[in-house]
Formats: C-alpha cells, structure tokens, sequence
C-alpha cells in the first residue's frame, strides 16, 4: 500500500476526535483555559446540549491581538516555556492546558469565536475559525476590562457522523454541569455561573482560600448534608499531601459517582485512587455501597506525569505505592478518629418516618386489645420502678456484664442521664432495640448491629497483632503462574505470611503454598494466589487475602454477637453502650449500616408542636 501525507485539516479533525468527544469535553477544556489565565470569575452558557451554541466568558489576562491566530494553531501554547538551553520540560507542568490542541481542535468540527481584551490594552479584537477554515483577526465590542469570551456554535457540524454518538440535550446538559462542578471544587477562589437553555442552573460566590473556603464550595456543590457528615483529611508523606473532606460510611451512596479526585488541582478518573478509596472503606462497607468524598492530591509536577491522555483525564504516578498508601492511610486515621459517629442523615431519615396526624383505627384496635380507661384515670404501670432503670456497669466491658447478668438487680431511677455520648440505657424494645437517653435527646441502637462491629473490631485486632492462626497443608500446592506474576508474589512473601499465607518459589514460574489461613478453612488455594497476582499487578498491594479474612471475620462476628430477640438488662445495655463510645467505627455495622440513630430533643419536640 502506498503511504501518503494526509491533509492538515483531517489531521486536525482526527486530532479532535481525541480532545473533544462531547460538549461538556469542550466546556472543560475552555474551563482550564480561564483558570490558567487567572479568571477570578467564569460564566459558562450552554443551549440544546451544548450542541447549538456554548460560551464560557472569564476576566482574567485577555489574549493580545498578535497572539490570537496563535491560539487556534495547533500545538501553540502559551503554558510551556523553553528552557535555557532550548528544550521543553515535560515533566514539569504547572497549568491545567499545555498541550496546545484544544482551540484549534474546537475550531476544526465547528464554528468557534474568540473575543478577547488583554489586560492593559485599549481595545478588543476578535478571531472566527469555522470548519478550519480561519477568518482575520478584528475590531469587536468587548464590555470588559480585560478576559476572553469563547462562543462555540454547531458543535460538530464539519463532522456530521459525530453527531450520532451523542445522547439526548439533556444528558449532554447534565455532562456539561457535571463538567463545570468538578472545576468548581477545585478551585473555590473562582466564582462561577452556569445557565442551561437560558436557566440559571449554578450559581457559586467565590470563597477564602483554605479549608473553610473549600468546605463551603463542596457544600454548595454536593450539598449540606455531605458538609454535615465529612471529616476533613489532611496528611502528608514524602512530600505528597492529601486534603479534602470524605464522607462517614453511613454516609453511603449506591454508585462511585460522587468521588471526586484531583491532582494538582487537576480532576482526574484514575483507577489506582478509585482502588485506594475503595480500600480504605472496605471494612465499613458493602460491597454494592460506595463512599462520597472530595480529595485532593498536592505533589511535586515531577513526581507525576500529566500527559498520558489527551484530554488529561488520567495520570501516572512517578511512585504509585506512596499515593495509594497516603490514600488508605489518611482516611482509615479519619475514620478512626470519628469514633462512633454516623450520619446525620439516618436520624433525619428517621424523622420524616414519623406520622403525626393521629389513627382512630389504631386507637381503637388498642382499646379492642384490653386496655381501656380507669377509674383512678391512671395508666397501669406507671406507678412502679422502671425494670430498666439500673445503673450503669461501669467500664469492665460489656463480656464483664453479660457474665454478671443473672445477678444483677434494680437499684434506682437516675433523676439525670449520664454525661455519656450515647446516654444511658432506659428501656429495650422488642428485644431488639436499646433505648437510651441523653442529655439533648434520645439514642436507639440495633444490639445485634452494634455487637457485631464490637465483634469484628476486636478481630482484626488480633489480626494486627500477627496473631492469625495458620493452617499447614498436608500436601503442599504447586500453584502455576506467569513468571512475571510469580516473582511479584514472592517478593511479599514475608507480608504474606503474616496474614498467615506460607508461600515460596517453585522454579521460574510457579510458588509452593504451604499455609493457609485456617479462618478460610478448606478454601481454593490456586484461585487466591491468582487473585493476589492480580491484586498485586494493579494495585501494588495483595488485596485479595485480606478481603478475604476480613469477609470470614465479619461472618465469625455476625454469627458470634448478641442476637436480635435477646432480652438484656441494664447492665449489659449500658456495658454495650460504653463499649460503643470506645471502639472506632461503631457507628455501623460491618455491612455499612448504621448501628444507632440518635434524635435530638429539640426534634422530638417540633414533632409535637411544642416549637
């Protein structure tokens, strides 16, 4: 076949392909433009999808009237500079564009317009490309004192094929505010402005500068509630430095679509941070619940290479090991550090469950039961000592209470709860729930949830401690692997064994199992230690073993707790709570649910009109 030089304007539209693959990549990419130009406000319009017409309009520097045909040359950048001896570092990227393809990319698959006022300069100028094709640079009205104004119309028109990838306006409207949002958390200094189809859809004030002024954007973009239950990150090791705000594990969402990354300010779809984050919750949740969180990566330019993808979506990691363990590190220490806390939203969720309006039917199916007024017009009952109103065990631990049990009696009503931050118990209902009262308000805990993480910590625990009890096998196992593989898995063997996986080399591709964890009993030895492969290829860490103990030990700790239909005295109940207060993460239960629900009393009280 002969080769031949293709024409510039199928390359540029060839090249465009890998820039702009929808509206909202256009709006991205005009975005980054504004910031790196150092907008303190960007107003982003879009109609019909951002397929008929999008404008992003900025007040930062203005491109002079000589460099504006520049702008829409390919691979013409004004983010990159030579160095003293000519060349161009890479490696060293400061700005959100260098590439240099994302104007003249626009300008060949449709009509693009840019206006533009440099700062200082008297006078505004604008350039037209349609198709490719560009017009000269002239005069144009500009009611700014400086900034850009970047109009794109008929998005794809000189591409009509394109066009039948597209989705419906409004899924590509929801990509373009998604797009805006995401530059929004990163850059909460900049105010922005987003109109859809002529409605005012965004609107964000600029914040401070720091972690209060970040908090407040990521509340205005995610909402109150994820403010309410974040905890704030902030570690640094090496010279890397993770911030940002995650949410609780009963703060959970049923997609990974509110994680939110960014390295260097820059939003990014990595794996290896998606994995981490996984990780660092794998002990608190389900497997089909995923945890919201905004986090944010600051490291040296060098120690991270932005231009593996076109669009700067993704990135790689000089030292991929250090990111994915400040990662896990950072948010099981914030985790840790919560305590028993779990979100506010389940006790809201609890009281928009309440019915005011009152039930004859069921007022009358109770009198129907047995009950019915009195003479005295006294309740039954209400004369006598709570059975529940014992005090509290004291801090020996709730096995200490359950042992003592049979021999515990009433001893007073306390006139005040406790100082305690789950009260102190007052009643157990259905034999299920533990009612306990605060000084504000009112705690109910699921027993068998909350012993059950009470459980399950202590296991792990012991399993920190080395202490995982190892199985030999009568016959070890010869398990065949890639070369490659089998020399990743060997090199952590020491790791390995003290999770209690007893492995060593057997010729150039293969490993000889000799232990096994006994908590996995008569388990798939090969499977795991292919699995483990994997988990070490993708993710530098053997994945698969420790989920698989943690998995056998949240069993051992569901089937090994107090059970739901158990009837508990004070003591154990208050032995329960206190256990609570000082085990992190008792805020849920192993599978991610939360373990109490707490109600204020000022609540309880607009329940009942009182405010």
């Amino acid at each position: 076949m002969t080769i031949r030089r293709l024409p510039p304007d199928l390359i540029n539209r060839i090249a465009a392909g890998e820039v702009v693959e929808r509206p909202a990549s256009v709006v991205k990419e005009l975005v980054e433009n504004a910031l790196d130009a150092g907008a303190s406000r960007i107003e982003v319009q879009a109609d019909g999808g951002g397929l008929s017409r999008i404008l992003v309009a900025d007040d930062g520097g203005g491109v002079p009237r000589d460099e504006l045909p520049l702008a829409v040359e390919r691979h013409a950048t004004s983010k990159l500079a030579a160095q003293a001896d000519g060349s161009y570092d890479l490696l060293r990227i400061g700005t959100l564009g260098f590439r240099g393809e994302a104007l003249p990319s626009i300008g060949s698959v449709a009509r693009l317009t840019i206006s533009s006022r440099a700062r200082g300069a008297g006078e505004a100028f604008a350039i037209v490309v349609d198709g490719g094709l560009m017009t000269p640079v002239a005069p144009a009205a500009f009611d700014q004192a400086h900034g850009a104004r970047v109009e794109v119309r008929d998005l794809f028109h000189a591409t009509p094929a394109r066009l039948k990838f597209m989705k419906s306006a409004r899924a590509e409207a929801l990509a373009i505010a998604d797009a805006v949002k995401r530059q929004a958390m990163a850059a909460e200094t900049v105010a922005f402005s987003l109109d859809l189809d002529g409605r005012k859809t965004l609107r964000l004030p600029a914040e401070a500068a720091g972690p209060e002024g970040r908090l407040a954007r990521l509340a205005a973009v995610l909402g109150r509630e994820f403010a309410d239950n974040a905890l704030a990150i902030d570690q640094e090791r090496e010279g890397v430095r993770l911030t940002g705000y995650a949410g609780l594990p009963t703060y959970n969402r049923g997609s990974a679509a509110h994680q939110y990354l960014f390295v260097n300010g820059r939003a990014v779809r990595d794996r290896l941070l998606h994995g981490a984050l996984r990780a660092a919750y794998a002990d608190f949740l389900a497997r089909d619940r995923h945890p919201a969180a905004a986090l944010y990566l600051d490291l040296d330019p060098t120690l991270v290479d932005a231009n593996v993808h076109p669009a700067k979506a993704e990135v790689r990691f000089r030292d991929p090991g250090l990111a994915r363990g400040l990662i896990i590190g950072a948010l099981r220490h914030a985790l840790a550090g919560a305590g028993h806390r779990a979100a506010t939203t389940v006790s809201t969720a609890a009281l928009g469950s309440f019915r005011r309006e009152p039930s004859a039917a069921g007022f009358s199916a109770w009198s129907a039961g047995g009950w019915s007024p009195t003479s005295t017009g006294q309740l039954p009952g209400l004369t006598g000592v709570s059975a529940w109103s014992e005090t509290w065990a004291g801090p020996s631990g709730l096995a200490d209470a359950l042992a003592a049990a049979a021999g515990a009696a009433s001893v007073r009503v306390e006139e005040e709860p406790p100082d305690f931050p789950l009260g102190a118990a007052r009643a157990q209902v259905h034999a299920t729930y533990i009612v306990s009262q605060t000084r504000d308000g009112v705690v109910i805990v699921d027993q068998h949830a909350a012993h059950e993480r009470l459980v399950y910590e202590r296991m792990k625990a012991q399993m920190a401690a080395g202490n995982v009890a190892r199985q030999t096998l009568l016959l070890p196992e010869v398990v065949e692997l890639d070369p490659a593989e089998a020399e990743r898995i060997c090199a952590r063997a020491e790791e390995l064994a003290a999770l209690g996986l007893g492995l060593e080399p057997f010729g150039p591709g293969a490993v000889l199992v000799r232990e096994t964890p006994a908590l996995l009993g008569d388990t798939d030895v090969a499977g795991l230690v292919r699995d483990i492969a994997d988990d070490l290829a993708e993710n530098g860490a053997p994945l698969a073993l420790g989920e698989r103990l943690v998995e056998v030990c949240s069993t051992m700790a569901c089937h090994g707790s107090v059970r739901a239909g158990r009837t508990l005295n004070a003591a154990e109940m208050n032995a329960l709570l206190r256990e609570m207060e000082a085990t992190p993460h008792s805020g849920q239960c192993n599978h991610g649910r939360p373990t109490y629900v707490e109600l204020k009393l000022a609540d309880i009280e607009r329940l009942f009109g009182r405010r």
